[in-house]
């Protein structure tokens, strides 16, 4: 009878086994398909404008030109984030030196100076300065104790700077904050020109 009993009870720790694996092999299928779409081009990581935006008219209904589009010339070279101060507008820029995408964004009330920058801390959902909600914050540097960075509000809004606040945030849209977040990990290269 003992004999019995130990053996159901080997049968029952090789199942057990068994199921074990399989449930690691499926988390370990699902963490790979997870990497495998990380690493395939999506719409957040193309060329294309996001929607509203480069593809369509601006706020007083024109068109951009390839001009106000065009990557600005000596803003580096290789995998980058390119942010004109003038022409309220990100590039995120791939190895090769080709923008992948381009978006106009709402500057902060406080401006980085020109120069070469790094991603220092990221946050995916937090309070702004301004006190609404932000998600995909990418900050890169600091003016007189102002924290500068990327965020995309979570209710979509790109308000106008209120210069009578310091604020730190340059505001895009949702999908354009998703985008930037993929391509900005900490200790990428933020080039901020006039």
């Amino acid at each position: 009878m003992a004999r019995s009993s130990g053996g159901s009870a080997g049968v029952v720790v090789a199942g057990l086994t068994a199921a074990a694996l399989a449930v690691i092999g499926f988390f370990a299928y699902q963490a790979s398909a997870a990497q495998d779409r990380a690493e395939r081009p999506s719409a957040a990581k193309t060329a294309k404008p996001s929607p509203g935006d480069d593809g369509g008219d601006d706020a007083k209904g024109h068109a951009p030109s390839k001009k106000e589009t065009a990557l600005p010339p000596r803003s580096g070279e290789g995998l980058r984030v390119v942010y004109a101060l003038e022409r309220q507008r990100v590039w995120l820029v791939g190895k090769d030196g080709k923008a992948t995408r381009t978006f106009e964004v709402a500057p902060s009330s406080v401006s980085p100076r020109p120069g070469t920058y790094e991603v220092t801390s990221r946050s995916s959902h937090v309070k702004g300065s301004d006190g609404v909600p932000v998600e995909n914050v990418v900050r890169f540097a600091s003016v007189d104790g102002v924290t500068i960075g990327f965020s995309a509000a979570l209710d979509g809004s790109t308000p106008d700077p209120d210069t009578s606040r310091k604020t730190g945030g340059i505001r895009e849209k949702r999908a354009d904050g998703e985008a930037l977040w993929l391509h900005a990990p900490i200790g990428t290269r933020v080039v901020v020109v006039s």
